[in-house]
């Protein structure tokens, strides 16, 4: 016979009458979370100028068939030509107008830094989760898989994977840099998780039976959305860079129109031993100023996690 203050799950006397412990505060809708984290990133000086020039980066990217005087791939032209009037930045060595070649770069470049960000992003916060939520084996595995590539060195890993995968377009590129660059956000997601684990609100979500699934995703992944938005910035910024790397190092599609095929081409052509320094400081100055932008933007990020931050 059960005591008067016991209830019938076993939880204890003086809790008879109630469902459970009373859940915590819920997290803001994903709408309400985005707006004020846009708000608190605008107010910070060095995020607002990283969002402004990826601002101008899209801009150019979707005008490039306006503000470009001449298909990317036209090869009539004289070689090597200096800047002038006709051709602002000069031409390459195989003929083609450099200006033009770096308005439609930028297109590939934003591309797969988007696409490199949102999947390795998505991957990391898959495993970052349910390597802090779930015990046993699960959590064993993954953390092993993170640890594995966290210790490979990335750059030749890329370079090996990006040489034996078949394939030499911009998919093999952004699937090659989303294998490698996955790890470290699930890092901290996992250390993130494991520590929210034990909360009040996930607690309560477990004893009125709720589904791992909604425990991770809609109970637990809110309250780290700013770490969320740090992981893919971080993935999109060194997207940017390997993207660039593979296709200096002739590992992509010499074909493509990039920065990095620009820089690929100005070397085999010599551009600098003949004075066309302009096709190399175009493409290199504009992977710099976008790789430094998504830069800015993450230090705002970070701002929003790190109150010590904050208050500097």
């Amino acid at each position: 016979m059960r005591g008067a203050g016991t209830r019938p799950g076993g939880l204890g006397p003086g809790l008879a009458g109630q469902a459970g412990p009373p859940r915590g505060p819920r997290p803001p809708g994903g709408l309400l979370v985005l707006a004020r984290a846009i708000r608190s990133l605008w107010g910070d000086g060095r995020a607002r100028l990283g969002m402004l020039t990826i601002l101008a980066f899209v801009l150019v990217a979707a005008l490039a068939p306006v503000l470009a005087p001449y298909s990317p791939t036209n090869a009539s032209f004289a070689d090597s030509l200096g800047p002038s009037a006709r051709h602002l930045l000069g031409t390459t060595g195989t003929g083609q107008d450099v200006l033009s070649q770096v308005l439609y770069g930028s297109r590939i470049s934003l591309l797969v830094a988007m696409c490199a960000g949102t999947f390795a992003t998505l991957i990391a916060v898959t495993v970052g989760l349910l390597a802090g939520y779930l015990r046993g084996v699960v959590e064993e595995v993954l953390g092993f898989a993170t640890n594995v590539m966290l210790v490979i060195p990335g750059l030749p890993l890329m370079i090996v994977l990006a040489t034996y995968v078949p394939g030499r377009g911009i998919s093999v590129i952004i699937l090659v840099i989303v294998l490698t660059g996955w790890a470290w956000g699930a890092r901290v997601l996992r250390s993130q998780t494991a520590s929210l684990r034990s909360r009040d609100f996930v607690l309560a979500a477990q004893l009125s039976g709720d589904r791992t699934w909604r425990i991770v995703f809609h109970e637990i992944l809110p309250n780290m959305t700013s770490l969320v938005a740090a992981s893919f910035f971080a993935a999109a910024t060194a997207g940017v860079l390997a993207e660039a790397g593979l296709e200096f190092l002739g590992l992509g599609n010499p074909s493509t129109v990039s920065w990095g095929t620009m820089l690929y081409w100005a070397q085999n052509t010599s551009a600098l031993l003949t004075g066309q320094w302009i096709q190399v400081f175009a493409p290199g100055l504009c992977i710099g100023l976008l790789a430094a932008s998504l830069a800015l933007v993450n230090f705002g990020v970070d701002s929003l996690s790190n109150p010590r931050l904050r208050e500097r």
